[in-house]
């Protein structure tokens, strides 16, 4: 619970006005609520990790919170909605890490770069998997790179869409391992990975917690995950860097994110709130239903991960000529 201190300089910041009695004792604020913007439609990850943390968040500050769906333009307009927003409108945004790292060097013609976006608090993070059809040809991700050396630009590779973090590892797999594949965008992971579960694709990468029910139901194989350690939900599934690709890694990250100028108390603040949340046993336990781990770690941690993750991710963009329209 926040004391009375950071609460106050939480409110100020977001233009919501201190209690004078501490949180245990006061009745949530009456009056505009805070709003967290989800630039996805319902259902979607993000979504979810909103609705999850909402309900703490607004215990810890002693205030209403709600979950707001801007869709639009991949994520762009919910976004720009939350860094033009004023202090009075007490906007914070729920994303996937994307619309920092990835979105602002895709777009040359973006109306916002990611030092306008403020990183609080990481509130998942998984790897992306290398799945193929249960009755694949390819039993090990090694079949997978011989095959593609020995006839480069026949195997085809799916994603969620040009640009997204599925497309651009893809595309890392490509330059780091020597190999090329013919990259097929749709328009989400969903009707990828069912095209490559029916034998359509030859493979796609994707969340572990996507796919993990039908590798389990035996519709998927998972070659390697692009974690730096195996994952404690798929400990069989080696990763990609043991699997003759050192050093690769692919995270999806869900992240918590302030308007441009929220003080760094602020940020501090929310960012121990949900901290304190995640903690708790109900919602790890919550989180390990949905496959993913808790994380713990402070707003510079996170931010620091961002903006290496941004640098990378922009080279990659930049070498592999990824362009959208």
């Amino acid at each position: 619970m926040l004391n009375k201190l950071t609460r106050a300089t939480f409110c100020a910041a977001l233009g919501i006005s201190a209690l004078a009695l501490p949180a245990t004792q006061a009745q949530a604020q009456v009056g505009n609520p805070i709003r967290v913007v989800v630039p996805f439609n319902p259902g979607g990850g993000s979504d979810l990790f909103a609705r999850l943390m909402a309900p703490g968040l607004g215990k810890a500050l002693n205030e209403n919170v709600i979950v707001e769906n801007r869709a639009g333009a991949g994520g762009i307009i919910g976004t720009e909605t939350v860094i033009r927003s004023r202090p009075e409108d007490k906007m914070l945004l729920v994303a996937d890490s994307a619309v920092y790292t990835i979105v602002p060097a895709l777009y040359p013609n973006l109306q916002y770069k990611r030092s306008d976006l403020v990183p609080v608090a990481n509130l998942a993070m998984f790897g992306n998997v290398l799945v193929v059809a249960a009755n694949s040809r390819f039993k090990t991700f090694q079949d997978v790179l011989t095959a593609a050396r020995k006839s480069p630009g026949t195997l085809t590779i799916g994603s969620a869409g040009t640009g997204s973090i599925t497309h651009l590892t893809a595309e890392k797999l490509m330059e780091d391992a020597k190999i090329k594949l013919v990259h097929v965008p749709y328009k989400g992971s969903g009707p990828a990975i069912t095209d490559t579960a029916g034998g359509h694709l030859d493979m796609v990468f994707t969340g572990l917690p996507s796919v993990l029910e039908l590798l389990h139901a035996g519709k998927l194989r998972a070659l390697a995950i692009a974690t730096p350690e195996r994952s404690p939900d798929a400990p069989d599934v080696p990763t990609i860097s043991e699997s003759g690709v050192p050093g690769f890694t692919s995270m999806i990250s869900q992240g918590l994110f302030a308007p441009p100028n929220t003080p760094p108390k602020t940020v501090a603040a929310i960012n121990a709130a949900v901290v304190a949340f995640m903690r708790q046993p109900d919602t790890q336990a919550t989180l390990r239903k949905m496959m993913v781990a808790p994380v713990d770690q402070s707003a510079d941690a996170y931010k620091q991960w961002l903006d290496k993750e941004s640098t990378d991710w922009a080279a990659l963009i930049k070498t592999a000529k990824v362009h959208v329209e």
